[in-house]
């Protein structure tokens, strides 16, 4: 067991997470509240009391809750997001910050695999003509990936692990990250923004979302692709718009597209103008949508909460 001082126990857990994460961090002397109930305003009630504060995503972190945290010395977020996370304030009071993007990236990559080949061959489609009783074969004919070059735009563990997953299906493949260099390797090609535009067939996004990356695909963006590509999305909704899908549809930038994450994740809250985009979206047969649930697997839910206590652990020792 990890010796913590006394005053570095307590840790409220605000969002319900796999039921491991308890003895995880009783295990190394944590007093743990697990909390998934809470509500923001009993959070912002109680928040001074805690050293340590575990999320996912049910509420900001931003300055009206970090300001009464007094004793908040870490924050472990559950997954890969960071968007909701004032950083600066973090930064600047030197609170630490772990997440466990590892912990579910092998999930997206399946998961991106999985929308692809469901696109590429109608699977969804298919299914629901045979329920029906019909029975339809050239109107179903598939798309191979073998031979395609896809375009990753994004390196990091998502990117990445979703990479790997492609070995196997002899594809190209092209790597772009504006933050990281030489991780290339013989198989995988790190290349330019441009060899994405003039290269790829496929595209999958893995940037997380900041202010570069909101609205990053415009319809000008996508205008500067060489060849009608499918899309893939298991990263952040707000990285494109339905309206500008939809352009790219109409314009036939975008032959297919897989979306586990939209614009606006709350259908409740809709606009009008994005409700009428999303039932264009809705309508068309070459998107597949999920429900944000790329990385949200049995194992990933349990894999996310030893990765976050291994990181805390060691970053709390040194």
């Amino acid at each position: 067991m990890t010796q913590f001082p006394e005053d570095l126990k307590k840790v409220l857990i605000i969002d319900e997470m796999h039921l491991s994460i308890i003895p995880l961090f009783e295990e190394e002397g944590f007093v743990v509240d697990y909390r998934p109930e809470i509500k923001r305003p009993e959070i912002l009630e109680i928040i001074q009391d805690y050293f340590g504060l575990l999320i996912r995503s049910k509420t900001p972190i931003n300055r009206e809750l970090l300001t009464k945290a007094k004793k908040l010395r870490f924050i472990g977020r559950a997954g890969a997001g960071l968007d909701k996370i004032d950083l600066e304030y973090l930064d600047q009071n030197n609170i630490k910050l772990f997440h466990a993007a590892e912990g579910n990236m092998d999930a997206v990559g399946e998961h991106a695999i999985g929308g692809l080949l469901a696109l590429f061959n109608h699977i969804n489609k298919a299914d629901q003509e045979v329920r029906r009783g019909v029975w339809k074969r050239e109107e179903n004919r598939g798309e191979e990936l073998k031979g395609k070059t896809v375009g990753i735009i994004g390196y990091g563990n998502m990117g990445s692990a979703f990479a790997k997953k492609l070995l196997g299906f002899e594809v190209n493949i092209l790597a772009y990250d504006k933050y990281k260099s030489h991780f290339g390797s013989g198989v995988i090609k790190e290349v330019t923004l441009e060899d994405i535009f003039a290269e790829t067939d496929v595209l999958s996004l893995h940037v997380p979302l900041t202010a570069e990356t909101n609205n990053l695909m415009t319809p000008e963006f996508l205008k500067r692709f060489k060849k009608p590509i499918y899309l893939i999305n298991t990263a952040r909704g707000e990285i494109v718009s339905f309206a500008t899908l939809n352009q790219a549809f109409d314009a036939g930038i975008i032959k297919g597209a897989v979306l586990d994450v939209l614009e606006n994740e709350k259908f409740q809250t809709f606009s009008l103008e994005q409700q009428r985009e999303f039932d264009l979206l809705a309508a068309r047969e070459n998107v597949i949508f999920s429900p944000h649930i790329a990385g949200w697997t049995f194992q990933s839910y349990e894999r996310i909460n030893e990765v976050l206590a291994q990181k805390i652990r060691e970053g709390i020792s040194n």
